[in-house]
């Protein structure tokens, strides 16, 4: 049965737990929509918090980014398809990232820590890490074959395939490229977006961490449609300014992202009222 946590006078008032009290799984809140630009604020201040740390993760995705667009700049159906799955496995690039919050929250820091904050946790956190892999791998495969059926100009320079995408002179491709790749983000949305934290903090399983994200997606659609809208725009705008803003907008929204699961998902023990 469906029922109400005490939520205390500290509770922000947009935040409401429900829980099935037979379900050996923690309570999963319910947040106002308007809770990501919350998180986004909180992942600010550890951002600022966390010193240098957190600008050495940035400096490696915008890196990775840059590598990316030199060594396949002459072959832009390939640097979508892995730039895109570049971004699909992001969660789990951010580790480190949430692991710095869960320091600063519990009132330690230090860089090398949060490098080597999958120590002890392999085995769980690498079933997940599998995962990404594979959707990666089939990611990359429906992108070349979207890009062999529907891209109708021929292989193109990139600074031709970015053209055609302004001009808008290809809808078909565009809107088939799209609807995949959507399909594709929201399944690791879905499966990773508390499931990473949750399994860095309590050490749950894989299968079970990625279920309890399932179902906290389930509980807060209105929630976190606007947190993919927010992570999505925060992306592109990265790549508009040649991947410097991922110096700026990874840290900060891997920062954002622990404290949506801190938010989202309770504790095993909190009492329930009738």
């Amino acid at each position: 049965m469906t029922q109400q946590a005490n939520q205390g006078d500290s509770a922000p008032p947009d935040i409401k737990t429900v829980i099935d009290a037979e379900s050996p799984f923690p309570p999963i809140r319910r947040v106002g929509v308007l809770r990501p630009f919350a998180w986004l604020w909180l992942g600010w201040q550890d951002f600022r918090a966390s010193g240098g740390a957190s600008i050495f993760y940035g400096v490696c995705f915008a890196a990775m980014g840059l590598v990316l667009n030199l060594v396949l700049k002459n072959a832009p159906e390939y640097l979508s398809a892995l730039t895109c799955g570049f971004l699909l496995v992001g969660p789990l690039l951010a580790l480190g990232l949430y692991d710095i919050s869960r320091r600063i929250e519990a009132e330690r820091s230090g860089l090398l820590r949060s490098v080597f904050s999958m120590r002890g946790r392999w085995s769980n956190i690498g079933v997940l890490a599998l995962v990404l892999a594979v959707i990666l791998m089939v990611w990359a495969r429906a992108s070349l074959v979207v890009f062999a059926l529907f891209y109708n100009k021929g292989m193109p320079t990139m600074h031709g395939f970015l053209a055609q995408l302004f001009s808008l002179n290809n809808l078909e491709f565009l809107a088939v490229y799209a609807c995949i790749g959507f399909v594709f983000a929201s399944i690791v949305f879905a499966i990773s977006w508390v499931s990473i934290p949750l399994m860095l903090d309590r050490d749950t399983d894989a299968i079970t961490s990625m279920i309890i994200s399932c179902v906290a997606l389930f509980n807060n659609v209105a929630a976190a449609l606007v947190w993919a809208g927010l992570i999505v725009g925060f992306v592109v705008l990265s790549f508009m300014t040649w991947n410097l803003g991922f110096l700026l907008a990874m840290p900060i929204v891997g920062h954002a992202t622990w404290h949506a699961y801190r938010e989202v998902v309770g504790e095993a023990g909190e009492t329930l009222e009738c």
